[in-house]
């Protein structure tokens, strides 16, 4: 008998569905001839806490840390008992297996860490799935791959685990106790993800609360030319007046990005500019052309799908997870969406004329589109070489059923299907121009853009107009040398602006670009071509664990940190709050995985590092954290559970006002434990005179 182990019920559903001959639901597997199909419910198994190690570890206590296990050990989720019983009896009468989980470093071990837990010892192929429709099912059924080729994914899924134990569990046990010491009576949960995610929040706060807002005074002319008129900036930062005082010592009025930031120079210019009305007082110094193109944006992966949704409808990050989770496993209409990867295979493109039609039929805007398509392009989006264990989300080829689907399901359909729909329109081109202009030896610029060809922006037109796109107007013709007057000037007053608060769509796109806030020019180098903080699967649940925790609140639509998640940065080292250490976590386990690096190095190098931060621990610092740092009100309903061994009163135990109940279920069934600078207008213009739940550890 040959045994099919599925990561979840609904692919086991879809395989048993594409097995020939007919099937029966038993109970916990679905017969099909000589194949069985059964499956896990998420992590069927979990680490085992301390205690199961050695009873003394109930108790909390800085003696023991840090806890290392010897032999590491694996329990049975208490809700999973009955569906582990039914595996080990299909396995004492299967002849094969075959491991059928997600295609990732998670569902691979996911399923394999079963067998290996059961001592199974017969062979076991590898069925991946990234599209539960039946001709897809039936394709990677007569595919099946050797499990031993993916031993190494499995190697980095178990290092990632047990690392992740190790220092979680032991950095929160050692804050929580050093936490009880300075006063705060309540659970201080530590993480190799969600602590640098919470460190980036805390510091953009602070960064926003201490910003000092300053002035600065942009001046603007009207230039007239003989095709018409357009409007041209002063570039201070070039001026040959400004550089001359500068030689003579005066401290130029710019800051570093050039801005002026006394408004007595651009005055005084303005008021010469205004007497420049004349055709020829002033000329056009340079103009440059160029025609430029933009090719259509990439399939998603589920972060830029994450970051584009926020933007769009203000989902949260993990509605939008769990939203494609229903697309994929209940509706069936795309594929696998916990991917990371925004490219589809080659071998893809043949069938995408029907899938595409097939796809967007419903949908009157969508059928429009795919009316216009011309499906004979291959666009950069078909690479075999970008593609790994699973390529970008897309569409089945299910025709949609509107009428049941929600509409946060239709709107991410739609989007989905959108971006896939735009790898057969032409590029969009365009004109841009540059021009320099003097006038009284100043120089002033302008840009403008001419569409040549919409290409594929057409399918875009609406949510552009929802954006506010910036595009610049076209310029009139203009030719070097010309003439040109000051028809109109004026000086703006602007005010700098501290950088925007965190939100979803921020914080995703923080965490799929971590080098961004790396202060070390080597390691920003070496993180460039690791894949981020966290992973697809677990980026929006951290982000929930840390609102749970009484750590980040909700305000609008902005993350804020609150006064506990403040103090826990502050008080811990900074190497454990800053994102270079997780980053560089996964570069190791992708080497583990991609050359076949061992384990065993990279977890005794992590133990040596968590002695040295255990010794660095400190409640006088937690405690002065504590009684200076502002930060948000958590909701009412968040506050941390004590630790097993945290102190009780009167027989009770009492929630903190800073930490959080637990947090929802999900993949691994075990507990959890943007730039600077812009500008806003500020008094108007001024004329011149006369012018899957992770574990505890992430």
């Amino acid at each position: 008998m040959r045994l099919i182990i599925a990561e979840k019920p609904s692919l086991a559903r879809a395989i048993a569905e594409a097995l020939p001959g007919r099937s029966s639901k038993r109970d916990g597997y679905i017969d099909a001839g000589d194949t069985r199909v059964t499956w896990c419910i998420g992590h069927l198994l979990e680490q085992a806490p301390p205690d199961d190690y050695d009873e003394r570890f109930k108790r909390w206590s800085l003696d023991h840390l840090p806890i290392i296990p010897a032999q590491w050990k694996l329990k049975p989720r208490s809700q999973a008992r009955g569906q582990l019983k039914t595996i080990r009896e299909q396995l004492k009468l299967a002849d094969e297996v075959i491991h059928a989980g997600d295609p990732d470093r998670e569902g691979q071990l996911l399923v394999q860490e079963v067998l290996e837990h059961m001592r199974w010892r017969g062979p076991v192929k590898r069925l991946l799935i990234s599209d539960m429709n039946r001709p897809a099912v039936t394709r990677a059924l007569d595919k099946l791959d050797d499990n031993q080729r993916w031993q190494p994914l499995y190697e980095a899924a178990l290092a990632r685990q047990r690392a992740d134990w190790l220092y979680g569990m032991n950095l929160t046990r050692a804050w929580t106790l050093t936490g009880r010491q300075a006063g705060h009576d309540g659970v201080l949960s530590v993480g190799r993800v969600q602590t640098p995610l919470l460190g980036l929040v805390v510091r953009r706060d602070e960064e926003i609360e201490a910003f000092e807002p300053r002035a600065f005074f942009p001046l603007w002319i009207e230039a007239g030319v003989a095709t018409g008129s357009f409007k041209a900036w002063w570039h201070a930062p070039s001026s040959p007046w400004l550089q001359r005082l500068a030689t003579k010592g005066t401290q130029l009025p710019l800051d570093d990005k050039g801005r002026l930031l006394d408004s007595r120079p651009a005055e005084r210019l303005a008021r010469h500019l205004a007497t420049l009305k004349t055709p020829g007082d002033g000329h056009v110094e340079s103009v440059e052309a160029s025609d430029k193109s933009q090719p259509a944006p990439l399939p998603y992966s589920l972060s830029a799908l994450q970051v584009d949704a926020a933007r769009r409808y203000r989902l949260p990050a993990q509605k939008v997870l769990d939203t494609c989770q229903a697309l994929y496993e209940r509706h069936q209409l795309i594929t696998y969406p916990r991917s990371d990867c925004r490219y589809l295979p080659r071998e893809h493109h043949a069938g995408m004329a029907n899938l595409m039609i097939s796809a967007c039929s419903g949908d009157e805007e969508l059928e429009r589109f795919s009316g216009g398509a011309d499906f004979s392009l291959r666009s950069r989006a078909f690479n075999d070489a970008k593609v790994s264990a699973h390529h970008a989300l897309a569409p089945t080829g299910r025709e949609p059923d509107y009428a049941r689907l929600s509409r946060d399901e239709a709107n991410l359909y739609r989007m989905i299907t959108r971006n896939v729909l735009a790898q057969f329109y032409p590029a969009y081109r365009y004109r841009e121009v540059k021009v320099e202009l003097r006038f009284a030896k100043e120089p002033f610029r302008a840009s403008g853009r001419s569409v040549i060809d919409e290409g594929w922006k057409v399918l875009f037109q609406r949510a552009a107009q929802a954006s506010d796109d910036k595009t610049p107007p076209p310029l009139p013709a203009l030719q070097e040398g010309e003439p040109a007057c000051v028809l109109d000037c004026g000086i703006e007053e602007k005010e700098t602006r501290p950088p925007e608060p965190f939100n979803d769509a921020s914080l995703i796109q923080a965490m799929m670009n971590i080098a961004r806030y790396v202060e070390d020019d080597a390691v920003r180098r070496t993180l460039r071509d690791v894949d981020g903080l966290g992973t697809e699967a677990t980026r929006a649940g951290m982000l929930e664990t840390l609102i749970n925790r009484g750590y980040l609140v909700r305000d609008g639509q902005a993350m804020r940190s609150t006064r506990i998640g403040r103090a826990l940065i502050h008080a811990l080292p900074d190497a454990v709050s800053r994102p270079e250490r997780t980053a560089l976590w996964e570069q190791r386990l992708s080497m583990i995985h991609e050359q076949g690096d061992p384990a065993a190095p990279f977890l005794s190098e992590l133990v040596d590092d968590l002695r040295a931060l255990l010794a660095d621990s400190s409640a006088s610092r937690l405690s002065a954290a504590l009684a200076s740092v502002g930060g948000a009100t958590p909701r009412k309903n968040s506050g941390a559970r004590k630790g097993n061994g945290a102190r009780r009163k009167s027989g009770t135990s009492r929630r903190s006002k800073t930490g959080t109940s637990k947090t929802s279920t999900s993949k691994t069934g075990t507990s959890k434990e943007a730039g600077s600078g812009s500008t806003r207008r500020s008094s108007g213009t001024r004329k011149p005179a006369g012018s899957r739940r992770k574990s505890p550890s992430q």
